[in-house]
């Protein structure tokens, strides 16, 4: 297996616009599957410690589409600075032929 396979974190507010955002990004062919969890974050915020319920957002993509992705998920974002992570995966043969096909990719 090579790394054929992206994965995007981020979290928004609230379900309602963590299911917009990642509907979004799948209508565009920006993202094959996004998965979603409620989680507590703590976190420093303009020099105080702050604490929210929010839902995370894990999403999976093909490489090729790594820069759209961050632009889309920079410019749909509620957040002025939302969380951006991502980082290459191996995928098998199937789920990457899956990736391509959902992306876009030929």
């Amino acid at each position: 297996m090579a790394d054929t396979a992206i994965l995007g974190l981020t979290t928004e507010a609230n379900l309602q616009l963590a299911e917009q955002l990642a509907a979004t990004l799948v209508e565009r062919r920006l993202a094959a599957c996004v998965a979603l969890k409620p989680v507590t974050s703590i976190y420093r915020w303009q020099d105080q410690i702050e604490r929210s319920e929010e839902v995370q957002i894990l999403i999976k993509s093909h490489p090729s589409q790594a820069a759209a992705l961050e632009q889309a998920v920079q410019e749909l974002h509620s957040y002025s600075t939302p969380q951006w992570l991502v980082w290459a995966a191996e995928a098998s043969d199937a789920y990457d032929a899956w990736l391509s096909e959902c992306c876009a990719i030929s």
